[in-house]
């Protein structure tokens, strides 16, 4: 049986990445990647670039809401970056993170990692981040396509199109996105859109984790393994199916391992637990919540709340409820696995959190 995690102290460290000097009022995402001399490449979705406007929510600018097309140029963003990256050194996390800076590019403005592909129009399509990991130098992003809606019932909507793989080095933070054997994109919107979390197994594969909603909407997580000279291989890539680690060449045979998190979460080994956890949020209840297992694979224990998000009060109205996303650990930050670091995003806040969860 997994250990149950029980939470001794927690503490809501407030929004990061607040105050900087790029001009950049807001991102999501958060994944961070630990590199191999130190610190972490952190790894954002979409990041505004401009102003805000006091006294008017974000995403419903004068009371409408805003279009795909109008993140560029209008409403006071003058520029949307799809998937943006910062280095944050090795530091002392409990007073929030304070040493950190974004990635630039050649004129001095912050940088889109992984590229949109000519064929995508930047007004219709966007390049949003999932995990990565470095492996020989190599710095691998997994990345998820999605179009954008005109309309419906969210501030901000879309159709996953599928997701990829790319890679680069950190002395020139340029990356390529690797095809599959039948496309750019690896695994398409009606597979698990893996990539949500990456993990050295510790038993010579990597595991790599992708999420799903099936058809009776729930959002559901299954896992595949890659050993790490084969990783920019698709065609390597083996899927848990059913029976006791039964693995699979086939995507198609791929099981869920746990359900209910949207299409970002952690997993990672927990030294103080003697297991792997897994971080997500549940749903868009607000919940930030932890799962336990022995192998990389499970069984995972059910879900324990770490933390709970309080929505916030506005001085205006938003016609939208609280939306709470994005909720995964970052372990490079902890010292000793019994001190966590997460991070969630409010949506119209749009800056991630970062909470300190203290473990009896």
């Amino acid at each position: 049986m997994s250990p149950l995690i029980r939470v001794e102290s927690a503490e809501d460290l407030g929004p990061q990445f607040v105050n900087n000097p790029d001009g950049m009022v807001g991102l999501d995402g958060a994944y961070s990647i630990p590199l191999r001399y130190g610190g972490a490449l952190w790894y954002f979705g979409d990041t505004l670039i401009g102003r805000r406007t006091a006294g008017e929510s974000l995403w419903y600018p004068g009371g409408v809401q805003i279009a795909a097309y109008d993140m560029s140029g209008h409403h006071g963003i003058d520029l949307l970056r799809t998937n943006t990256g910062a280095m944050v050194p090795t530091q002392d996390a409990s007073r929030g993170i304070r040493q950190w800076s974004h990635i630039i590019d050649g004129d001095g403005d912050i940088r889109q990692l992984v590229p949109h592909l000519e064929s995508e129009d930047r007004d219709e399509y966007r390049v949003w981040c999932l995990h990565g990991i470095q492996v020989d130098g190599v710095i691998h992003l997994y990345y998820m396509v999605v179009h954008m809606l005109d309309s419906g019932p969210m501030p901000v909507n879309f159709e996953i199109v599928g997701c990829g793989l790319a890679q680069g080095a950190p002395s020139g933070w340029s990356f390529l996105r690797i095809p599959a054997r039948d496309g750019i994109l690896w695994w398409p919107a009606s597979q698990p859109q893996f990539g949500s979390a990456v993990i050295d197994g510790r038993d010579g594969f990597l595991y790599v984790y992708g999420v799903r909603r099936d058809d009776a909407g729930v959002q559901r997580a299954c896992v595949a393994r890659v050993r790490p000279q084969s990783l920019t291989d698709h065609g390597a890539y083996e899927y848990l199916e059913h029976g006791p680690a039964k693995w699979s060449p086939r995507v198609e045979d791929a099981i869920a391992v746990m359900t209910g998190m949207p299409n970002e979460m952690s997993v990672s080994w927990n030294a103080h637990l003697g297991c792997w956890l897994a971080v997500h949020s549940l749903d868009l209840s607000g919940a930030i919540v932890g799962r336990t297992a022995p192998k990389p694979w499970g069984p995972w224990s059910e879900p324990v709340t770490l933390w709970q998000v309080t929505p916030p009060s506005r001085d205006y109205p938003v016609p939208y409820g609280s939306l709470i996303y994005a909720g995964k650990e970052h372990p490079e930050l902890s010292p000793d696995g019994r001190t966590l670091f997460l991070t969630y995003v409010e949506f119209e806040e749009y800056f991630p959190h970062l909470v300190m969860i203290r473990l009896e």
